[in-house]
């Protein structure tokens, strides 16, 4: 969103020590959220016999776990809407304001066309985010006693590390070529007419219009 929307704040904020910073904090946050169960103030670690994995479990009748659960599925959730709403809102913006200073209708049906992808694309992310933890927070808040549901939850819920490159990769044709230059640097060097990109941000710009 910073990138999108700020783009001449984006590489002050997004410097090396700003993204170990940033790394450093939620780390650190989500070790605090994990500190009631670890030292046994609020419930307590310890194997689920149902579904062969290490969770939350009650200490003394009481446990975080649905409380931890919900906060890390709502909070997310609402980051991500927000997020993505306010991006598509600016692409928007920046476009319609470009096509006015223009003053041309011409790429009206390909702006279309570009506003159709950027929304299929953060629907596509959204609705993998709710596949991969729906169930799995379903199967831990609400207590189902279903050892196939906890297993599917937890397996969905690790494979959402693995969806977003995937996704980029498949709808955009700049995040392809990144890869491209990530995986196979030299391949990609030695092909003319592709050039590697000299920083993350150099190829993903906003239009402004003064």
């Amino acid at each position: 969103y910073v990138l999108i929307s700020r783009p001449d704040v984006y590489p002050r904020i997004y410097t090396t020590r700003g993204i170990t910073l940033m790394l450093v904090a939620i780390w650190g946050l989500s070790f605090a959220l994990m500190l009631p169960p670890l030292t046994g103030i609020w419930g307590r670690l310890g194997l689920e016999p149902n579904t062969f994995s290490c969770t939350i479990l009650p200490k003394n009748g009481s446990s975080p776990k649905k409380l931890l659960f919900i906060i890390g599925i709502l909070v997310p959730c609402i980051v991500i809407i927000v997020s993505y709403l306010c991006i598509y809102w600016k692409v928007r913006k920046s476009r319609r304001n470009l096509e006015a200073h223009r003053g041309s209708m011409r790429n009206n049906g390909f702006q279309k066309r570009e506003d159709s992808r950027v929304t299929r694309l953060m629907l596509t992310i959204f609705l993998c985010f709710l596949l991969c933890f729906f169930p799995l927070m379903l199967a831990n808040v609400f207590e189902f006693r279903i050892p196939a549901l906890d297993i599917i939850g937890s397996i969905l819920a690790w494979a959402s590390a693995v969806v977003n490159p995937f996704i980029y990769a498949g709808t955009n044709k700049l995040y392809r070529e990144a890869y491209k230059q990530i995986l196979c640097p030299i391949s990609i060097s030695n092909v003319p007419g592709i050039r590697p990109t000299c920083s993350h941000s150099s190829k993903i710009s906003v239009p402004q219009i003064t």
